[in-house]
């Protein structure tokens, strides 16, 4: 079974090397909106588990299409010598500067690979291109023409008619954001228009298809993993007795917020990891999903529960517990959590109900202050005893993986946190949520529960592809 592959080909600055970031699945891509920035062909492999399933390579851009037709049209002497017309201009011209980025293009096309001709989809469509298209005709070679929406598809419907005198197949591909089945679909055509392919894209279609079952399922159990995580973690410290209390406090709440914010900053990165971005944290400093501080509690009604929600599902944790044990918050913090409005000194209470979930809904974790029998005291900070704490990292994780699916490996712009997603999540389920975390704080049915919490999050993963 020979190997596909495909040569990415076109005029410079028209989303060629994004086409190939995005079927090769690979953003270390280079990408610049500066034409000509591609001088060399490159080779990029798509693969799994360590099998390359096909392989794209991003080419040179198109200067001199004109001057190449020219030249072939005066050495070939019918039809049926075209495409070694075409081999013998490569081979002629290697190392000819002016002809530098033509044979870079047409060396891998004359070679066996198939073309994925790119054009700009918000620019009209001239006389002018069709000289490289029939160059591409000449060679011989399985192709098909792919419409790039860079800025807008204002002319799409006249390049398609254009397109049509050359090419068996033209499609509309946006490279920024194509879902993972129009992927799919570009492979799918390549094995019909090339026969000796067809079993190999075939297979690939559903080993893509297989891994992205498994990305899905890895995700959910990394993000439920997380949350669990997260509702059982504490920190602690120990005072010498007569050692001043309230700076150690400060010291261990910032301690407390700190590893639970880079808790979620590793299951993000291993998300990351499983759908194959490796370079996002390249521009960590400016990805606004970083900027939103997990403890910003005034963000806390987008990625979680508002307040009529937290109202609703308040009952289910609390009689579950109890009489509202879930939402218990031990004191002595003053501020302590930079502004979080947790209990003061001493106070240690049961909240049940709406009003509980309405009035402590800021409030992140408590503290406690023990004796200890060989003499001075142990600080304990967590774990986290606030009803919509747990949603909010729910909503946060199934949003930064909704950004991810609906993402291509050619995008390279900020992630941005700045929608309720968990509006995606029924009032049943939210209810049902609520027994969970309730029962995970409480250690019953900790096994149960958190597999329940990762079919869950498998759902609403497998709907992000939908």
């Amino acid at each position: 079974m020979s190997l596909p592959s495909f040569a990415v080909v076109g005029r410079p600055n028209k989303g060629k090397s994004s086409i190939v970031a995005t079927l090769a699945r690979d953003d270390s891509v280079y990408i610049d909106a500066r034409a000509g920035s591609t001088r060399k062909a490159r080779v990029f492999p798509m693969e799994v588990n360590g099998e390359t399933l096909y392989q794209l390579v991003d080419t040179p851009g198109i200067q001199r299409a004109r001057a190449v037709l020219d030249w072939l049209q005066a050495h070939c002497v019918d039809a049926a010598a075209r495409p070694r017309t075409v081999r013998d201009f490569v081979e002629q011209h290697r190392g000819d500067p002016r002809f530098a980025d033509e044979c870079e293009l047409l060396a891998p096309i004359v070679a066996g690979a198939g073309i994925i001709y790119v054009v700009d989809g918000s620019v009209p469509f001239g006389a002018d291109y069709e000289a490289e298209m029939e160059i591409l005709r000449w060679t011989g070679r399985p192709s098909l023409a792919v419409i790039n929406p860079i800025d807008n598809d204002d002319y799409a419907e006249e390049w398609s008619a254009g397109l049509g005198q050359f090419f068996r197949t033209v499609r509309s591909f946006d490279a920024h954001r194509a879902e993972h089945a129009k992927q799919l679909e570009l492979l799918e055509l390549f094995g019909h228009l090339d026969p000796d392919w067809q079993d190999a894209l075939r297979r690939a279609v559903q080993v893509l298809e297989d891994e992205r079952a498994g990305q899905h399922h890895g995700a959910s159990l990394l993000i439920a993993d997380l949350i669990v995580d997260a509702l059982g973690f504490s920190t602690s410290r120990r005072l010498p007795e007569g050692a001043p209390v309230e700076p150690v406090q400060q010291a261990l709440a910032a301690s407390y917020r700190r590893q639970l914010a880079e808790r979620e900053r590793r299951c993000r990165r291993r998300v990351e990891e499983v759908y194959h971005y490796h370079n996002l944290q390249r521009s960590e400093g400016g990805l606004a999903l970083e900027d939103s501080d997990l403890f910003n509690v005034e963000n806390w009604y987008l990625w979680g529960l508002n307040r009529t929600s937290l109202t609703l599902v308040a009952s289910s944790a609390g009689a579950l517990l109890g009489g509202g044990a879930g939402m218990v918050v031990d004191g002595a913090t003053g501020g302590l959590l930079g502004g979080l409005a947790t209990l003061t000194s001493g106070a240690v209470g049961a909240i049940s109900g709406g009003v509980g979930a309405r009035r402590y809904a800021d409030e992140i974790a408590r503290i406690q202050i023990k004796g200890i029998p060989t003499g001075g005291k142990l600080l304990t900070v967590g774990p986290s005893r606030n009803l919509n704490f747990p949603f909010v990292l729910l909503g946060r994780a199934l949003l930064h993986h909704r950004l991810l699916c609906h993402r291509t490996h050619a995008d390279r712009s900020a992630l941005a946190l700045d929608e309720a997603l968990l509006e995606q999540v029924d009032e049943r389920d939210r209810r049902a949520l609520a027994r969970l975390f309730a029962d995970l704080r409480a250690g019953k049915r900790a096994t149960e529960r958190r597999t329940q919490l990762g079919e869950m999050l498998l759902a609403w993963c497998q709907q992000h592809d939908m």
